[in-house]
């Protein structure tokens, strides 16, 4: 059985990771210091996390949701606000320099370590999961195969998108830095169309 609004879901997340939020500015920026064979151990403690977070919030908050669908009705509305929020922040923001200087030995744990607390601590990660990913699953009837099958299909694509980051390093941190403005107009408007498509779902 697949989850309420695969396609919906799948088109979200794409939005979500073509966007360069803080995970994808540390990969850019090891990339560049480091190589992209290191960033390989960072993507994968970022996916970590978000494995962490989605676990805990469908297994632990999961039957709540079930008892209370009220409340996750609730946690749509704020979490639409919050993309709004976040959007109206990204687009009045000034670009960061991202080419750190600063290069120095670090161990395969520290990559990894890097990530995972990057991700761990991410508020994009922690409104996703508890106020948007809960809204593609279906808690009256086998949520866990639906929780495998979209928190697969998250994982493979984040990792995917980081390498691809990374790969791509050099011309996108020229980029970047040749139109710093620009790449906030399109995080901005990416985040407000996200928030539209999921109003209008049930």
């Amino acid at each position: 059985m697949l989850p309420l609004n695969y396609i919906l879901f799948l088109q979200i997340i794409l939005f979500l990771f073509i966007t360069p939020g803080t995970p994808r500015i540390v990969i850019i920026s090891y990339s560049m210091n480091y190589g992209v064979q290191k960033c390989i151990w960072t993507a994968l403690g970022d996916v970590t996390a978000n494995l962490f977070q989605a676990t805990l919030v469908i297994f632990v908050l999961g039957s709540f949701f079930l008892e209370n669908p009220s409340f996750l009705n609730t946690f749509k509305w704020i979490g639409i606000i919050y993309l709004l929020y976040l959007a109206y922040d990204i687009y009045n923001s000034r670009p960061k320099d991202i080419s750190s200087k600063d290069i120095k030995q670090k161990s395969i744990f520290s990559f990894f370590k890097d990530g995972f607390l990057v991700a761990g601590t991410s508020p994009k990660a922690w409104m996703f999961f508890p106020l948007i990913f809960p809204q593609f699953i279906d808690f009256n009837s086998n949520y866990i195969v639906q929780f495998f099958i979209l928190i697969t299909t998250y994982v493979v694509l984040d990792f995917l998108s980081l390498i691809a980051y990374a790969v791509l390093a050099n011309k996108i941190i020229n980029w970047i830095k040749a139109n710093p403005k620009v790449i906030n107009t399109i995080s901005a408007c990416v985040l407000i169309i996200i928030a539209i498509i999921i109003s209008i779902i049930q």
